[in-house]
């Protein structure tokens, strides 16, 4: 079970899925800047532009925006606070489950809050726009400190560096500040996808297999197979009866086509000591 007691300022361990997005974001993050120096500004513009998340472009085919916005940089301060509560948040969450559960969270908060985002867009509340452009990681990370709250509700952090907080009440300031920020700003379709984010988040949380979608379509697979091998050797079984049969010998085979010993088989035709069933 997850601690109670509230979280120091260690710094937690920099391993496995969450040390792999962090990479990953950094990586991107260097890139753009590098980008930014060596091609026109209406090139970076318009790569910018097609990586980033616009509803009305993916309406109109650019689906990989749905995922592609999320690994978007920021600016650098924006950036940095981002990494690190991935670094903080996913480290728990990733030794509380997995690294796979914690990539498939992380993916699924970013793809489905820009999803359900993107269509509230075109309903055009609350001032929403169809045409604005989003980018960062905040929706997917909003995902994550759902799963904390939910999980590792009880667990304390120190808010501001001061103040001792429990997780889930912590997420409830962040969540009330984006519907504020939503319901206010002119800027609501970014509180709009992290609070999309975040109800994502909780979807998979409350739905996926507890070992994660990959885990749970594995074992579905599997299961259709070996349902389809039992089905094979059933046929066999049955033919095999019916080949036998015709030679003038009995055998039998269980529902599931598994044959079954005459010397074992009170109801066998052939009695306890008949062996003639055998080459």
């Amino acid at each position: 079970m997850p601690r109670s007691t509230p979280t120091t300022l260690a710094l937690p361990p920099f391993t496995g899925a969450t040390r792999r997005l962090i990479l990953i974001l950094l990586a991107i993050f260097f890139a753009d800047a590098i980008l930014s120096h060596i091609i026109p500004d209406a090139t970076y513009f318009f790569v910018r532009l097609h990586l980033s998340l616009v509803p009305l472009l993916v309406a109109h085919g650019q689906i990989w925006q749905l995922l592609t916005y999320a690994f978007m940089p920021l600016s650098l301060i924006g950036t940095l606070f981002a990494l690190l509560t991935l670094w903080f948040v996913g480290s728990m969450l990733e030794d509380f489950r997995s690294s796979r559960w914690l990539y498939e969270l992380f993916l699924t908060s970013a793809i489905g809050g820009a999803l359900i985002a993107s269509a509230l867009s075109f309903t055009h509340l609350l001032g929403l726009d169809d045409t604005t452009v989003n980018f960062g990681s905040w929706p997917a990370i909003y995902g994550l400190l759902t799963a904390v709250a939910v999980l590792m509700g009880d667990l304390e952090f120190l808010f501001l560096f001061i103040v001792r907080i429990k997780a889930k009440y912590l997420v409830v300031i962040y969540i009330l500040i984006d519907i504020g920020t939503l319901l206010k700003s002119r800027n609501a379709f970014e509180a709009l996808i992290e609070l999309s984010g975040a109800l994502a988040g909780f979807l998979y949380i409350r739905y996926a297999p507890r070992r994660g979608l990959a885990f749970g379509f594995t074992e579905r697979w599997y299961g259709l197979r070996n349902q389809y091998y039992r089905a094979k050797r059933r046929r066999a079984a049955r033919k095999f009866e019916v080949y036998m049969s015709k030679q003038g010998r009995q055998v039998h085979f269980d529902k599931e086509g598994r044959y079954i010993d005459p010397d074992k088989d009170p109801a066998s035709r052939n009695g306890k000591d008949d062996k003639r069933w055998m080459n």
